[in-house]
């Protein structure tokens, strides 16, 4: 694994911004870090950055500690920040330096950033010229500049236009091709849906949902489908309740019941089947109810 983090902990004074948390990434994972507001998302981040220490546990990159790893890692940080005097090209060539790459390739390797988040016009003039949108692409290259094996993005899309959300989702998803491996935090839930490959959903602190997100959403799968077709006949084996809508049947599944027991049974009855579909639910609504749960839990909500 890339990532190994265990047993974290982390307080400031008497809230406990991180407590306990386990989790692991593995090498060239696009992995989503989510949670509400003030879930420890970006502590958890800046003790990985070698920014905060913790109270307790520990965490590991490429097999060392984060102030050993520094230069192997990347980070885009919540909280935007560049040198407004500084030239874009020239801020991204320093940067780059910083983590040890030579002024001859930073400064090639700029420039090809440049051009993909169409900045390339721009890169002689000062940041602080730059519109906040422009910025906020300049900030999202610099923190790969240097090409890096790990990178922990926070609200990458923040700020940004469907154009260029949608030119910075093909970066992320070309480094994860590249072998690089990628920790995601955003509050935008449908982009998280599209690009990662496991999530890690956190609330005060604490694990609430962890794995594969293709698993997670099964578990939270509805027990409903909707069938498109001429007619349905009045009882049907493994449905509980049958609602019209708009051409279609809504099926309620019974309790213990499977959507292709049910898709089996209507073709045994001769029924006309136009479509079937169990829609899924969107993480959006995974978050919501995983956080109630959690709070509800422990007697927060």
């Amino acid at each position: 694994m890339i990532i190994n983090v265990q047993h974290l902990t982390k307080r400031y004074g008497d809230i406990v911004a991180v407590d306990d948390l386990s989790f692991a990434v593995e090498q060239g994972e696009l992995f989503g870090l989510l949670g509400p507001n003030g879930a420890g998302k970006t502590t958890t981040i800046r003790i990985a950055m070698d920014i905060l220490h913790p109270d307790a546990g520990e965490i590991t990159i490429l097999g060392q500690p984060p102030d050993r790893a520094k230069r192997y890692v990347g980070y885009l940080p919540e909280e935007r920040g560049l040198y407004r005097n500084l030239k874009v090209l020239d801020t991204l060539v320093y940067l780059a330096e910083l983590k040890g790459m030579s002024t001859t390739t930073a400064r090639g390797r700029a420039k090809y950033l440049l051009e993909r988040v169409h900045l390339e016009e721009w890169a002689h003039r000062k940041v602080r010229e730059l519109s906040q949108g422009m910025q906020q692409r300049l900030q999202f290259v610099a923190s790969f500049v240097h090409d890096p094996e790990v990178l922990f993005l926070d609200e990458p899309f923040k700020g940004l236009d469907p154009l260029n959300v949608e030119r910075v989702k093909e970066l992320i998803a070309e480094l994860r091709q590249q072998g690089k491996t990628v920790v995601l935090s955003s509050h935008q839930m449908n982009l998280v849906e599209v690009l990662c490959d496991r999530i890690l959903l956190i609330n005060r602190g604490r694990q609430v949902l962890y794995g594969p997100l293709a698993e997670i959403k099964r578990q939270y799968a509805p027990n409903t489908i909707r069938v498109r077709a001429p007619h349905l006949p009045a009882t049907l084996p493994g449905v509980a309740n049958v609602e019209h809508d708009d051409g279609a049947f809504n099926l309620t599944l019974a309790e213990g019941s499977d959507p292709q027991e049910v898709l089996r049974g209507l073709v045994a009855l001769g029924v006309e089947i136009q479509s079937f579909e169990v829609a899924p639910v969107p993480l959006e609504e995974i978050f919501v109810a995983a956080v109630r749960e959690e709070e509800a839990r422990y007697g927060l909500a």
